[in-house]
């Protein structure tokens, strides 16, 4: 039996997974998510997914575990998570209106085995008032997601069109994430 094991706590990977119908466990890392500025998108976000999963790998090394990390980029700059309202608003602001990018990453360890990749979706946003922006604070969303929103709540209503996986922007790219499962030799149903 080949054990899967995805190193996260996000509730919204949990269900992408679950969604599959593969069983899995949960084995949240609590690794440092700091990074080189230097490094561009496509390397900190595998460079995260990785940490997360070499974090629960060393202590299950016989199992297949999927660590996973998404930023949102705007003008070269990476938006995280905000730590205030005020971080959200002017995010969210800055958003309005235009094209940003979110990069995941994702890392596949197996015994023997180590797969990195990364997905990049272009969201366009429409234009949004500071009273749509103050509302869409208020649901709470905003502050455990990158770039303050997430695309599958409320902050839904801020998306005018997306170019690339509406999945990688949730937070983990599925189709690629089974397709390299299969490929480091993970049996799916």
């Amino acid at each position: 039996m080949q054990n899967l094991i995805l190193a996260s706590s996000s509730p919204r990977r949990k269900e992408l997974l679950e969604n599959l119908h593969l069983t899995f466990e949960v084995s949240s890392s609590d690794v440092d998510e700091s990074f080189d500025p230097g490094l561009t998108p496509e390397e900190i976000v595998k460079e995260l997914a990785f940490r997360k999963a070499n974090a629960v790998f060393k202590q299950s090394s016989d199992s297949y575990v999927i660590g996973s990390d998404t930023v949102v980029v705007k003008d070269g700059q990476v938006l995280g998570k905000p730590a205030s309202s005020e971080e959200a608003f002017s995010m969210l602001k800055s958003l309005s209106g235009t094209t940003h990018s979110v990069y995941t990453g994702v890392a596949i360890l197996a015994p023997g085995k180590q797969v990195k990749f990364y997905e990049k979706t272009d969201v366009v946003f429409w234009e949004l008032t500071d009273e749509e922006i103050n509302s869409y604070i208020g649901t709470g969303e905003p502050f455990d997601k990158a770039g303050a929103y997430g695309i599958q709540g409320f902050g839904g209503m801020l998306v005018k069109s997306i170019s690339g996986d509406y999945f990688s922007v949730v937070g983990l790219p599925v189709s690629r994430t089974v397709r390299e499962l299969r490929k480091a030799g993970y049996s799916l149903p």
